[in-house]
């Protein structure tokens, strides 16, 4: 396949800077979403970048080294729980997104996007299904957004180790559930997330 199919459509059609956007964490019952926004030099193929979930954490490490040696730009931002409590979870990944690419210091001129919806960014967007296993630029930033927010709920498994967010990153996992329900969520779990589980909740500070 050619990993830089989208990335040459997009420069045909005139636009000279493209930038790929991906999320992680739109589904975890804790923590924020986070999103990347990667500019990499026209024509770049960075070996072994693949859709991030088809990746082993060591490896998406070790990737996550190469696309910030050699993107031209990129940025991660995120969201954070209680936006996603406010805002719902899709608006609280367009906010994200937003933030990431505002926060890029080479202004792109298209954005390629993951799925099927597209926030207004005040610039061109595409939107690709299954653009992370489809373009070089999405894949890239779905690594950087998924390793970030990995390492970010390792830091929080310290603070709260009886979640265990080092082993399910906030995800739904059974032991996942089965803390929340012993020891009632923490100032990090998605509030609205936790409704079809122990109903209506306060947070608990640990």
């Amino acid at each position: 396949m050619d990993w830089l199919l989208y990335e040459k459509e997009s420069i045909k059609n005139g636009f000279n800077i493209v930038c790929g956007v991906d999320e992680a964490g739109r589904g975890p019952l804790a923590g924020p979403v986070y999103v990347a926004a990667v500019v990499l030099p026209v024509g770049k193929i960075i070996e072994g970048v693949n859709d991030s979930k088809k990746l082993s954490e060591k490896r998406r490490e070790e990737l996550y080294d190469k696309i910030v040696q050699e993107s031209l730009s990129y940025s991660i931002a995120s969201a954070n729980e209680t936006e996603i409590d406010e805002i719902n979870i899709l608006n609280a990944t367009y906010l994200a997104m937003k933030r990431a690419v505002d926060s890029l210091n080479i202004k792109p001129d298209i954005v390629l996007i993951d799925g099927n919806r597209a926030p207004d960014l005040g610039i061109d967007t595409k939107t690709i299904i299954k653009g992370d296993s489809l373009s070089m630029s999405i894949a890239s930033a779905s690594i950087l957004a998924k390793v970030s927010r990995d390492r970010y709920m390792k830091r929080l498994s310290y603070k709260y180790p009886q979640y265990q967010f080092e082993k399910h990153k906030g995800y739904g996992t059974l032991a996942h559930r089965e803390a929340i329900k012993k020891y009632g969520p923490c100032e990090i779990h998605r509030l609205s997330f936790l409704k079809n589980i122990i109903g209506d909740v306060d947070v608990k500070e640990k």
